[in-house]
């Protein structure tokens, strides 16, 4: 009853990244919003504050993003490394298509020896 329930709930993890991603996109695209409203603020002479209003949009932003992509990154860390994402690693024995004995030479392999190569450092 445990794995079902747990197979049921979704992760809190994924809704957090995706939360993450819409809050950096909805800053980027404030971003210029914020020009806008820094060159009407620096126009009736507030210049500081203006520069304060453009560089705080961007700030947050940029911070904004670097979030978004560290919990990403985590995220897909942890999808790669757990049980959830199925990946099967095969073995020697698990490739079909390999009919040659373990220690036959490759038919396209061309040996050279010493007179035919040059060595370079």
């Amino acid at each position: 009853m445990t794995g079902w329930y747990a197979a049921r709930t979704p992760d809190r993890a994924p809704r957090v990244v995706i939360a993450m991603t819409l809050l950096a996109l909805l800053l980027v695209a404030a971003v210029p919003v914020a020009l806008l409203a820094a060159v009407v603020l620096m126009v009736l002479g507030y210049v500081v504050a203006g520069l304060a209003v453009f560089g705080g949009s961007v700030l947050a932003a940029g911070l904004a993003v670097a979030l978004a992509g560290l919990s990403g990154l985590r995220q897909l860390r942890k999808l790669l490394s757990g049980d959830t994402f199925r990946v099967v690693r095969l073995d020697g024995s698990q490739y079909t298509d390999v009919t040659q004995p373990a220690d036959a030479q490759p038919t396209n392999l061309v040996q050279l020896d010493r007179s035919e190569y040059t060595e370079v450092r």
